[in-house]
C-alpha cells in the first residue's frame, strides 16, 4: 500500500478495533497468536489497504512499556525479522548472499529497538556475529532459549 490511506483517520482506533473484530483484547494478543510472523504480515492480516507494519510496531511498543516487557518486545521483533529475512533459519554458508540477509535482519531489528534497548541490541548483533547459531536455528518466538540467554528479562 503507498497511497497514505493507513495514515487517515484515527488509525490507531481503527487498529485496535480490527484486533478486536478478531476477538482479541490487545494487539500484543493478536501478535503473540502468530508467533515468528514478520510485522508486514500482521499488519496485512489487520487490513492490507489500511493497516501498515510500522503502525503495528509502535503499538506493540506502546503495549509493551504498559506491561514494562519491553525486553521481550525486543526478542519479539528480532524473531520476526529473522522469519522475515532467514525464513529457513539461520544460515549454514555465510556467503555474500547470505550476510546480507543476516545484515539486513539484524540491521532492520536494530532501527526498530528502543533508545533504552540499543546498548543490548548492539551486545547481542556482535554475540551472533562472534558465535553464530547452529544452521537452521530459527527461533519461534520471543522465549527462545537462546535469544533469553542474549537478551534476558531484566527491564532497563
Amino acid at each position: 500500500m503507498t497511497d497514505g490511506r493507513a495514515w487517515q483517520g484515527n488509525w490507531k482506533a481503527r487498529l485496535y478495533e480490527r484486533v478486536r473484530e478478531r476477538g482479541y483484547e490487545s494487539l500484543t494478543a493478536f501478535a503473540e497468536a502468530r508467533p515468528a510472523v514478520p510485522l508486514y504480515a500482521l499488519a496485512e492480516e489487520l487490513g492490507k489497504e489500511d493497516v501498515v507494519g510500522v503502525q503495528v510496531l509502535s503499538e506493540l511498543l506502546a503495549e509493551a512499556e504498559q506491561r514494562k516487557q519491553v525486553t521481550r518486545f525486543v526478542r519479539d521483533v528480532l524473531v520476526r525479522m529473522l522469519a522475515q529475512s532467514l525464513p529457513d533459519g539461520w544460515p549454514a554458508v555465510m556467503d555474500d548472499a547470505n550476510r546480507f540477509k543476516v545484515a539486513k535482519a539484524l540491521g532492520s531489528w536494530s532501527a526498530y529497538t528502543p533508545e533504552t534497548h540499543q546498548a543490548r541490541a548492539d551486545q547481542v548483533r556482535a554475540a551472533l556475529r562472534a558465535t553464530p547459531p547452529p544452521p537452521g536455528w530459527r527461533p519461534l518466538g520471543p522465549d527462545d532459549a537462546l535469544l533469553r540467554t542474549l537478551l534476558p528479562d531484566e527491564e532497563v
